[in-house]
């Protein structure tokens, strides 16, 4: 009975464990660059891919200046103009400039993103994400259960913890799931930011810059989302000592499990949320 006992226990802690510590992680996360996640391996690679695919941003610069050109012009003579010749050679070397210093800008919306996110956590005056923990009233019903009734306990006990753990690795990688779109974008950037060579394809690249500042947000919806579940986690669910052990568990991870859900929902949904604010 005994050990049955310290097994629901355990087993609950165990699960909650994992709750707090990939929350913890997310935190962490959030506040990294993708320059220092996993010690700037990943990064330098990146960066690498990036210089490779440069070289083919700079030839599809001219490619689209041209059929801007071709485009946009609608006789030779109309280029002969020193005000159109003018505004065209601009455009090139504009152009030009965002794809060879395309880095550098993108580097600086993940700042400016980064700084909106540092904003937040200081406004909200939470140094970490609040711990989830179980009651002492609760592993006080359960240690006093018996045989028979430790049984339906057990099971509740086996699904809630399950549930917790599931939702904790999916949230966890909803947030690696961010920083892999961020080196994605990163890598492949110089393709759609030389379509700004041309009136006709500039939207491609407009688009691109949307999108990514887009997955940069998603850190601010993040760490909003965690700040709110904090603040809910830090009045746990008011539990009924009067009422049996199975019953005040069960009161107990339906509400945790229900604030957790909408948590990872939220997470999950923050691409989404991002886009619908931004009009993409």
């Amino acid at each position: 009975m005994l050990i049955l006992s310290n097994w629901v226990v355990n087993n609950l802690n165990n699960s909650l464990d994992t709750w707090n510590d990939k929350l913890t992680e997310i935190w962490t996360l959030i506040t990294e660059s993708p320059e220092t996640f996993k010690g700037g391996t990943i990064w330098n690679v990146i960066t690498n891919i990036y210089g490779a695919i440069q070289a083919i941003g700079l030839a599809l610069l001219v490619l689209f200046f041209v059929i801007g050109v071709v485009k946009s012009s609608s006789s030779l003579e109309e280029i002969k103009r020193p005000e159109q010749a003018f505004k065209l050679l601009i455009r090139f070397g504009l152009a030009r400039i965002v794809v060879v210093y395309g880095l550098d800008l993108m580097k600086a919306i993940f700042k400016i993103v980064q700084g909106v996110i540092s904003t937040i956590m200081r406004s909200a005056g939470l140094g970490s994400v609040a711990q989830s923990t179980l009651p002492q009233e609760i592993i006080t019903a359960i240690e006093d259960c018996g045989f028979f009734e430790s049984i339906p306990l057990w099971a509740v006990t086996l699904i809630g913890s399950l549930l917790i753990t599931v939702l904790s690795f999916i949230m966890i990688l909803t947030v690696y799931g961010r920083f892999f779109k961020l080196y994605l974008y990163t890598a492949i950037s110089p393709i759609p930011l030389s379509t700004f060579a041309s009136d006709t394809t500039q939207q491609v690249g407009v688009s691109f810059i949307k999108s990514y500042s887009a997955v940069c947000l998603e850190g601010a919806i993040i760490v909003l989302a965690c700040i709110i579940f904090s603040l809910f986690a830090s009045s746990p669910p008011a539990i009924d000592p009067t009422a049996d052990a199975i019953n005040q568990v069960w009161t107990y991870v339906s509400e945790i499990a229900f604030s957790m859900l909408v948590l990872v929902g939220t997470v999950k949904m923050s691409d989404r949320v991002v886009r619908e604010m931004m009009g993409l």
